[in-house]
């Protein structure tokens, strides 16, 4: 499922991005909860978002990946997932 989420966002797919996730997925970014289709467009899709993963850990619902756009550049960030049914039901983002 997560393998999917970083196909899906590095191939800028947004159906199949959104299709992942739980109706009621929720995020963070640094700690602070964000309105995950603002984050999206604002920090993935409309700014050409693409992340390259280092290590995987806790069975795969955790990574560490350099992760680019055109707003921010390039930094090292660590990723955390939960999931429910077979979907992302939240997922967490910062600054590694």
């Amino acid at each position: 499922m997560v393998e999917q989420f970083v196909t899906a966002l590095n191939d800028h797919d947004r159906d199949r991005f959104y299709g992942l996730l739980t109706d009621d997925a929720t995020m963070s970014d640094d700690g602070v909860e964000r309105n995950l289709a603002q984050w999206t467009d604002s920090e993935v899709f409309d700014s050409n978002g693409r992340m390259s993963i280092d290590s995987v850990n806790e069975g795969g619902t955790a990574f560490v990946a350099d992760y680019t756009n055109s707003r921010w550049g390039s930094m090292r960030t660590n990723w955390r997932f939960m999931v429910r049914d077979g979907k992302i039901s939240r997922f967490e983002t910062g600054q590694a």
